[in-house]
């Protein structure tokens, strides 16, 4: 448990790693500006940080898994660490309809704790998603769309939240963000920072997590963080790679991501630098295999590593695949 408060908190420490908790189609993402003034706290079983426009919890569990991986995208590649649970352990309530659930008693900040809490009732599996209000008129109102899916013709749910802007809660086994800041209007940008994503067509799938994210089965991410990538800030803007930011979260996936991938994935390297031919090693007709190799190759070509036979790899096995990319609700990196 140490271990991992350690991690989270050095990981919420740094103003360059964002966070989420969600699901496939509805996620609330936490960032926070270098210079914007944070309160951070750790206690012996959870890490937050509050912001004028935002908070997150992320709290231990004694089955709690870290997993990092890493994904190809349309130019590089994005990384994550996942803090999943067993399937058995990390569900939620299961609401289907927008239900009235209370006084929020765990809120991030005490001036909040009065406000009511309303579940939308989106029938998610590792995520309750919520509002919390502390108006009369918008409590009233959201009461009379109470027993009816915010999705119904009939209900004036999501014009009251739109309209109103309320505080969204998301809630999962292992922490909660809340976000403070307005939601933009239909057709409009998500602000900087804390915001939310509330996707029908997506939900309409019914998946836990992306399809490209390679998780074990049974194993439900709860929350995620990104640490900096190597390449492109927390609003996907390109620099200059940046050695020590792949290093660091090379080390993290060393520690936390799946042995095969991370054994598959210095062979590759190996292979590459060595000189050696594509095809000289034998590969799973695997997806997740095919994408390991297609960011191992990635990334050396990010590095300007001199590799005689770098270009024929490329050409062997980074073919774009559409299927493969990183999803786009993913956070920018």
């Amino acid at each position: 448990m140490v271990e991992v408060l350690d991690f989270l908190s050095d990981r919420l420490a740094d103003s360059a790693t964002g966070w989420s908790i969600g699901t496939f189609g509805a996620i609330a993402e936490f960032t926070r500006g270098a210079d914007e003034t944070a309160e951070l706290c750790r206690s012996d079983r959870a890490i937050s940080a509050v912001t004028v426009r935002g908070g997150l919890r992320v709290a231990t569990h004694h089955e709690l898994r870290l997993i990092a991986s890493e994904s190809p995208t349309s130019e590089s590649w994005t990384h994550r660490v996942a803090f999943c649970l067993p399937e058995k352990s990390c569900a939620m309530s299961g609401r289907t309809e927008l239900t009235e659930v209370g006084p929020d008693r765990e809120a991030l900040r005490a001036m909040d704790r009065a406000g009511v809490l309303f579940d939308l009732g989106l029938d998610t599996l590792q995520v309750d998603v919520c509002v919390r209000s502390s108006e009369s008129e918008v409590i009233a109102a959201l009461r009379g769309c109470a027993g009816k899916s915010v999705f119904d013709p009939a209900s004036r749910a999501m014009s009251v939240i739109l309209a109103a802007n309320p505080h969204r809660v998301f809630i999962s086994r292992v922490g909660r963000a809340e976000v403070y800041q307005s939601i933009p209007p239909p057709g409009g940008t998500s602000p900087t920072g804390p915001h939310t994503h509330v996707l029908p067509k997506l939900l309409a799938h019914r998946r836990t997590h992306a399809a490209t994210e390679p998780l074990p089965a049974g194993w439900i991410p709860c929350a995620h963080c990104y640490p900096p990538h190597p390449m492109r800030d927390g609003l996907g803007r390109r620099h200059p790679f940046r050695h020590e930011l792949h290093e660091a979260f090379q080390l993290i996936l060393a520690q936390c991501g799946d042995p095969k991938r991370v054994e598959l994935k210095r062979h590759v390297i190996d292979s590459v630098t060595a000189g050696l031919k594509p095809w000289t090693i034998p590969v799973a007709d695997d997806r997740f295999a095919r994408a390991t190799i297609r960011v191992a190759l990635r990334q050396l070509r990010a590095q300007d590593r001199q590799a005689p036979t770098l270009a024929a790899w490329l050409a062997a096995y980074d073919r774009l695949d559409q299927s493969e990319e990183a999803n786009p609700m993913e956070a920018p990196h």
